[in-house]
């Protein structure tokens, strides 16, 4: 037997307030999470991209259309309930951040690194006061610790689905410093990504571009710039 799918009902999608947020009505019946939770976002605008998604909907519903709808669930039945350990989590790239470990040859790379990541570094050491040290060599160096707390505690901050979209932001680009600089607008977020791409653009520009590897490389590209929209209508 095929997997059942839930099909189109409604007619009409509507954003209305709820609590201290909003909500999506399907004829007056408001949507729920797949944890039968209320699904109530923190600003009208997420709401109305949610509602986008779900006016969207023709004969089956697929949720892999409705990136917003799944950031939204996943903000309110998981990160909601595991917070200080998704924190924790992503606070853990500050010690290792992708930005932090050069290459040593050829030059030419090493160059473009140091255009590229030293500027970031430069930026979280301004904007967030953590000065993070980078290395030739991919061997763990631990951070200082007093550095790393400062990235703990910003992360700690954020509030649930902030934190659903930074889980992304950081965990795409493999570095806790872009993660950041995406959430506070440093650069366009297509330009972060390239820059959390550099390595890999390195490596095609001397083999060429595996067809299989750049359509992952699209979808993830995709997933950040989604992480991104998600974090700003967060509020």
């Amino acid at each position: 037997m095929s997997e059942w799918k839930p099909k189109r009902f409604w007619k009409n999608s509507l954003v209305v307030e709820a609590g201290n947020g909003f909500t999506v009505e399907l004829d007056g019946r408001r949507v729920k999470t797949p944890a039968k939770a209320e699904l109530i976002v923190p600003t009208q605008d997420m709401a109305e991209a949610i509602a986008v998604e779900w006016d969207a909907q023709d004969g089956q519903v697929d949720p892999g259309t409705m990136p917003m709808t799944r950031s939204a669930n996943a903000a309110i039945d998981k990160v909601r309930h595991q917070h200080a350990e998704v924190a924790e989590m992503l606070a853990a790239y500050g010690d290792s951040d992708l930005l932090c470990y050069r290459a040593d040859s050829p030059r030419e790379l090493v160059q473009r690194q140091a255009e590229q990541w030293d500027p970031a570094l430069d930026w979280a050491a301004e904007t967030l006061n953590a000065r993070l040290v980078s290395q030739s060599g991919v061997i763990h160096r631990p951070q200082n610790s007093e550095v790393i707390e400062t990235l703990t505690k910003a992360v700690h901050a954020l509030d649930s689905f902030q934190l659903a979209a930074f889980h992304d932001l950081v965990s795409l680009s493999g570095s806790l410093v872009l993660g950041f600089a995406a959430a506070k607008d440093w650069r366009k977020p297509d330009q972060i990504w390239q820059i959390s791409r550099l390595d890999e653009l390195w490596q095609e520009e001397l083999w060429g571009v595996d067809e299989e590897a750049q359509k992952m490389s699209d979808v993830k590209r995709q997933a950040f710039l989604h992480a991104k929209r998600f974090f700003d209508f967060s509020g």
